[in-house]
């Protein structure tokens, strides 16, 4: 079969490789019909995700239809239209009992890694590098899922294909941010990163009752989408001072919730942003954590955040001391996506969270590299480049 497959720092090519086959009893095979790239993708390209190998098939979020069941599979049947999500759990261990899914103890068969980087291991994830399992990920014709019953859901029949597509991860994740923050009706939300995440971060805060969301960024293409698709207020960050900003709308006491949906590779103008730059490159802190530090600095006392963009290791000039003494509640979580994806399903197929702006360019899976180019340079508008194998 055809596949996207990482060959080295920021390369992409399109190769052929071998068909997934049934390994364990509880596999389903789905044939992909979508599947898009995600800004966590940009982290494996550039390097900063040491344990890509050469060939390693990329992707984590796609949808498509089930062609082959193990015999273990009972709920799962050929000819299902699933969407899949991105973290691999077993749906019986206690993680996976709590609803923590991408903690699952059994979905990570490469374990070494992560428990010496952060003491323990989380789950396995599709394409996304042997530290989390060593998956072939979602960029191909075909996928094996492991524990299909666990993590593929029917797609209800008046949900698109591609609005379908993003509950894979892109909604899942930006819902699991709203509703583990502790998103409730009055509140003001601050998002930051007008992706795929942060948008859908965003309209979840809608769906759970927050009185005002803001989302920002620099990007005008972004914004826009957030205006005209979202329904939220935007802050341009090149053209103001957020913190200044957001205490003026929110009367001086800053917001309730504080969302990052940024990640690693934030940007930043000025002093801050170049040192976080310079010390990212010579690998002295392995992530830049600007839009982290701003939210800490932006939530109101007592106020709660939630850290969806991914992160590798450690960091330098974290404000603990503003985090501390301004009694603020901080959480993070790769998606639990089982979690939130029949609720997000339902969401869907009322018409109340449309996804289908996220999919600004798309194309044949031949064309992946091109994709992966224009996303990652952000040409052309690119929000989410789509593939269809």
């Amino acid at each position: 079969m055809r596949a996207a497959t990482w060959t080295g720092v920021n390369e992409v090519s399109v190769e052929t490789v071998p068909d997934p086959t049934l390994l364990n009893d509880h596999d389903i095979i789905v044939k992909v019909r979508k599947t898009t790239s995600c800004g966590s993708d940009l982290h494996l390209l550039g390097g900063y995700i040491p344990f890509m190998r050469a060939g390693d098939v990329l992707g984590h979020e796609f949808m498509g239809d089930v062609v082959e069941v193990g015999k273990g599979v009972r709920e799962r049947k050929v000819g299902d239209r699933v969407v899949v999500n991105s973290f691999i759990a077993c749906g019986t261990c206690w993680y996976c009992k709590q609803e923590l899914y991408s903690l699952c103890d059994n979905g990570n068969p490469n374990p070494g890694i992560t428990e010496g980087l952060w003491g323990q291991s989380p789950g396995g994830c599709f394409g996304y590098s042997h530290a989390v399992g060593g998956f072939a990920g979602s960029h191909a014709e075909y996928v094996r899922v492991p524990y299909g019953d666990v993590g593929a859901f029917v797609v209800p029949e008046e949900v698109s294909d591609l609005r379908a597509l993003f509950a894979s991860d892109a909604v899942s994740t930006g819902w699991m941010g709203a509703e583990l923050a502790g998103t409730k009706p009055g509140d003001t939300v601050a998002v930051w990163g007008a992706g795929g995440v942060g948008q859908m971060a965003a309209r979840a805060s809608m769906l759970l009752g927050a009185e005002r969301v803001l989302v920002i960024d620099r990007l005008p293409e972004r914004l826009a989408q957030v205006r005209e698709h979202v329904g939220a207020e935007v802050i341009d960050y090149s053209t103001t001072d957020v913190m200044a900003e957001l205490r003026e709308l929110t009367g001086g006491r800053g917001p309730d919730v504080c969302i990052e949906a940024v990640g690693m590779e934030a940007h930043s103008p000025g002093v801050h942003g170049a040192y976080d730059q310079v010390k990212q490159q010579l690998r002295l802190q392995t992530d830049r954590p600007s839009a982290v530090r701003e939210a800490i600095m932006a939530c109101r006392k007592g106020g709660s955040l939630f850290v969806l963009g991914v992160f590798a290791a450690a960091v330098d000039k974290f404000p603990l001391g503003a985090m501390m003494n301004k009694g603020l509640t901080v959480r993070g979580a790769q998606v639990h996506g089982q979690r939130f994806t029949p609720r997000i399903l339902e969401h869907m197929a009322r018409g109340e969270l449309t996804t289908e702006h996220l999919a600004t360019h798309v194309m044949p899976l031949e064309q992946a590299p091109k994709g992966y180019q224009m996303f990652k340079d952000k040409e052309d508008g690119c929000v989410r480049a789509v593939f269809e194998p």
